[in-house]
């Protein structure tokens, strides 16, 4: 095992570095710890100063088996020679990797089309529910994330997406999520009986112009907190779309591929979508997403209305069919399950001792830790969270720190992470909780 040392943040390489990127790259990026990551290997990472770190991101939810799994790695190494890049064109990689995917998903999801980023799969879902259905008006809610381009900004309810940028793509509507820790309704879970779904229908009459085909949501809100929705939520969001005839679109980016315990999150509650959105952990580091979708609703796009110049490569087509054997084999997301089980109950535990502690929320290995006011145990802040994350980064544990009011550090470590690896970083948090509350 690993042994984790007390390092002052940033290192002097990782300082030199950090500053000619302030010269020569725009700061619109992530604020991320200052360091500079230089090499990874399983749950580890080290920076430029020869600093040794356990990885709490995955590289923002995208090595769900860990860094440079030998699998992932001997795949690539043997496709590189071979073929990079082929527009369009079909390749055995290609095609391999979709039938292998496809006969993960839920059955009535057999068709699946290729591409690189988790935006790309949210804006080609949205250009196929617009010409499906015949409708321009798509339902979001209000913290979604479905990434930066312009057409999934308008679907998004997200604030570092829509402020200052003028009007987004029309058509988008926005409705309260089950956002229980801080419900936009002032109602209390389990006696609203689900009362933000129950609204749905007067949100419609209240935005709508009549044209509204389909619904867009995320299993759960990564952006906004690693906000989880209660129990039965999104199916009976897929109850509410049937009935009324509205395309299901769920937008698994960052939850799919074992992430929540299952290899995707729908299959907690036996959800079948029309539309199936994935990326980040599809390629364990090499850019790879897909938009899967019944085959009926995918075929009312013509040949050439969809492509992608760097979708379904050849190299990222090896990269995914690796990622998924290896999950299989290894029975990764049955691990997630289990190691978030732990972790949440070691996370839940230390919420009765430190009252800033405000909710503690997740499944698998996607944990959100929301910091509030000791006092009043509710009002956000953000202060606590830079705190938490610079003091476990200073002790090495690299956390990511997300949510609306910018209170919520994220916990998502690689699936591959056991038991004693978990610890490590349980023991650096305590030390961190500890010296805050003092």
């Amino acid at each position: 095992m690993e042994k984790l040392v007390f390092r002052t943040i940033p290192g002097p390489k990782s300082a030199e570095i950090i500053e000619k990127s302030r010269q020569c790259e725009p700061p619109c990026s992530v604020d991320q710890t200052p360091i500079v990551w230089d090499h990874g290997q399983g749950v580890w990472v080290w920076d430029v100063d020869g600093n040794l770190y356990i990885d709490f991101t995955s590289g923002v939810l995208v090595s769900n088996l860990g860094h440079n799994h030998p699998e992932l790695v001997f795949a690539i190494q043997n496709q590189a020679p071979r073929m990079m890049n082929c527009y369009s064109f079909p390749t055995p990689e290609r095609v391999a990797a979709a039938y292998r995917l496809k006969d993960m998903l839920p059955s009535n999801l057999d068709r699946v089309f290729m591409l690189s980023t988790g935006a790309d799969a949210t804006e080609a879902a949205l250009r196929i529910a617009r010409r499906y259905s015949g409708k321009q008006e798509i339902l979001g809610f209000y913290g979604g994330f479905h990434g930066r381009t312009y057409g999934a900004m308008g679907v998004a309810g997200s604030m570092s997406t829509r402020r200052h940028f003028g009007v987004p793509v029309p058509g988008g509507i926005m409705a309260p999520y089950g956002y229980c820790y801080r419900c936009f309704y002032g109602k209390t879970y389990p006696d609203c009986d689900m009362y933000c779904l129950k609204m749905l229908d007067r949100v419609i009459e209240s935005t709508s112009s009549g044209d509204l085909g389909a619904v867009i949501v995320e299993p759960y809100q990564g952006t906004a907190g690693f906000v989880f929705p209660p129990e039965g939520w999104l199916k009976s969001l897929e109850d509410w779309a049937r009935v009324r005839n509205v395309l299901l679109i769920i937008d698994e980016v960052q939850a799919g591929f074992g992430r929540t315990g299952k290899m995707f999150a729908i299959e907690w509650e036996d959800v079948h979508p029309q539309l199936l959105c994935l990326g980040k952990g599809m390629g364990s580091g090499i850019p790879a997403s897909a938009v899967c979708g019944e085959s009926k609703v995918m075929e009312c796009m013509k040949p050439g209305e969809l492509s992608s110049t760097w979708g379904g490569n050849p190299l990222a087509s090896a990269a995914v069919l690796a990622v998924l054997n290896t999950m299989e084999n290894q029975k990764l997301p049955e691990n997630s399950r289990i190691m978030g089980e732990y972790l949440k109950a070691r996370f839940m535990e230390m919420k009765s001792r430190f009252p800033f502690i405000g909710d503690v929320r997740g499944k698998g290995l996607v944990l959100g830790i929301e910091f509030v006011n000791p006092t009043d145990q509710f009002t956000p802040l953000p202060e606590i969270t830079h705190k938490v994350v610079m003091g476990c980064a200073e002790h090495g544990v690299l956390l990511g720190k997300l949510g609306l009011y910018g209170n919520v550090i994220r916990i998502a470590p690689p699936l591959i992470i056991t038991q004693a690896e978990l610890d490590v970083a349980l023991d650096v948090f305590e030390g961190v909780f500890n010296a805050l509350s003092s």
